[in-house]
């Protein structure tokens, strides 16, 4: 296992055995902060700033702890929250999980997406390491969408 030298990532949950998060028995991360504010969320406990800080690689470290359960289809899944809005961690996260063998999946809401840099650029580096994306788009029409998350 290779490791990296990283930035701090705010977790606020982990699930060793997720069987809904992507393909085959998953880790999922559950990171904190939200800037959605969705009515029917699953995870509101997430919106706050805060959570657990771990480092990338402590962080891998207990992943690749549950290596033998995820067979060949499975891997790490990071939700949230939003995990966009931790995009230097994810980068770091999903490289050093590529680097490993580990197959990634990104759980998002797409929130705070932007076209402008810095904010592609990174996304662009996180997607090169990133298996699956799993994009939750609440709803297609704008103003719906304002009504059901509080945002465009």
């Amino acid at each position: 296992m290779q490791l990296c030298n990283s930035p701090v990532g705010y977790v606020h949950s982990l699930e060793t055995f997720g069987s809904v998060d992507g393909p085959g028995v998953r880790f999922v991360v559950f990171l904190q902060g939200c800037a959605l504010r969705c009515k029917y969320c699953h995870n509101p406990e997430t919106w706050a700033d805060g959570g657990e800080e771990w480092t990338v690689e402590q962080l891998f470290q207990r992943v690749w702890r549950y290596r033998n359960y995820w067979g060949k289809k499975g891997g790490i899944t990071v939700s949230g929250g939003e995990p966009l809005l931790q995009l230097g961690f994810m980068t770091e996260l999903f490289r050093l999980a590529k680097e490993n063998g580990v197959g990634t999946v990104l759980d998002t809401a797409g929130q705070p997406f932007t076209r402008e840099d810095p904010f592609f650029s990174k996304l662009t580096d996180l997607m090169e390491n990133t298996d699956l994306v799993m994009l939750d788009l609440k709803h297609i029409d704008p103003e719906r969408h304002r009504a059901l998350t509080g945002h465009t």
